[in-house]
């Protein structure tokens, strides 16, 4: 799969801008605060109907407009897809394939899959669990629509949980048939999503170990490792055993929305004991695990956006990684960097052609 053409109308910093791409590497290159990040974001929209970087779809609108567009024609399977995103002021975000509207946006999630690499993404390593979930549902959901609807479902039926917690509280009245069926509906579908991840994290961390080994040159021994309370007990005892202390606290601390990945180096915490250099090699070889994952469930090659990525990694491991990617086990790549000469150089060294755009505050130069 390959992205041929690029629109924006009142996208961020742009007014307009319009682009033909390479089906092997991209590079836009510029200052920082040029818009080089923007053009992937807007790429970001046409896959997964959302931008990477801010959940509110009104602040990407260009200031003093009241709308923006983005459009794009894939080439998929030797078939031109057409997709097109828009947004006013205070209306429905609209989503168009092929001039067809979509009833349901996560219809749209997964038929032209994406993997992005970001300096946002060191959260995974540094903020709370929830970014770890958020990791996992996100690469399942692009193979699998019905694990989003499971998510969905589960989050509605531990929402209404917590609030029959919090009114038990209040009232003092406890209903055990009502906190029966809530807790069977809980863990029905705690339990599919548990086992999807499972059998997820069985199939990734093997990739994820090979990437983060060609990247590191087997100089370091890390660890992805998937935690769960269901790996060692039953959703329903979790629940009965907890329901005192639920109680107390007006929510659900037992389930499948307590899952976590545990990042080690060398036994330890990557978070604490990793260098800098070290935790992006370690997102990069997570995002690039998701990359492998996701073309190997789909038959066909994401694309692949790689941000600022030259930043924190040493020559060798740049090196490496352009090698990598510029191979056929990947397709489209499309790279954001600072120095036209430094991505001029590390691609001359390994022998691929790269495409440029030269970005200058909303106005690119190919």
């Amino acid at each position: 799969m390959h992205l041929q053409q690029l629109s924006v109308i009142n996208f961020k910093n742009y007014d307009e801008a319009e682009l033909v791409f390479s089906d092997g590497v991209n590079a836009f290159t510029g200052n920082n605060g040029a818009g080089k990040t923007n053009l992937l974001d807007a790429i970001h929209y046409l896959s997964l109907c959302k931008s990477y970087f801010n959940p509110i779809d009104s602040q990407q609108i260009k200031q003093g407009a009241d709308f923006f567009i983005v459009t794009g024609v894939f080439n998929k399977n030797d078939q031109p897809e057409a997709v097109a995103c828009s947004v006013k002021r205070n209306q429905k975000k609209q989503f168009k394939r092929n001039k067809k509207d979509y009833q349901r946006l996560a219809d749209h999630i997964g038929l032209l899959p994406l993997v992005m690499i970001s300096p946002n993404d060191t959260s995974i390593i540094t903020e709370g669990s929830e970014e770890r979930r958020k990791f996992i549902d996100n690469v399942i959901s692009q193979t699998d629509n019905r694990y989003l609807d499971e998510l969905i479902t589960y989050n509605k039926i531990l929402t209404n949980r917590n609030a029959l917690l919090k009114q038990v509280n209040e009232t003092g009245r406890y209903d055990a048939g009502l906190f029966e069926v809530i807790d069977e509906q809980l863990t029905d579908s705690g339990m599919r999503i548990f086992e999807r991840r499972r059998a997820f994290m069985d199939t990734f961390v093997p990739v994820f170990n090979k990437h983060y080994d060609f990247l590191s040159d087997n100089a370091e021994r890390v660890e992805l490792v998937y935690e769960s309370q269901l790996l060692t007990d039953s959703f329903d005892s979790l629940l009965k055993r907890s329901f005192d202390r639920d109680k107390a606290l007006e929510r659900t601390t037992a389930g499948i929305h307590k899952d976590d990945l545990q990042f080690n180096i060398h036994g330890m915490a990557m978070k604490k004991f990793g260098s800098q250099g070290q935790q992006k090699s370690f997102l990069i070889a997570l995002k690039l695990a998701q990359y492998s994952f996701l073309h190997q469930q789909k038959g066909f090659k994401p694309l692949l956006l790689l941000d600022d990525i030259f930043d924190k990694l040493d020559d060798g491991r740049v090196t490496k990684l352009m090698q990598m990617v510029s191979n056929n086990d990947f397709g489209q790549v499309f790279i954001t960097d600072t120095g036209v000469e430094r991505v001029e150089s590390v691609f001359n060294k390994i022998g691929v052609p790269v495409k440029l755009f030269k970005v200058k505050g909303g106005a690119i130069d190919a």
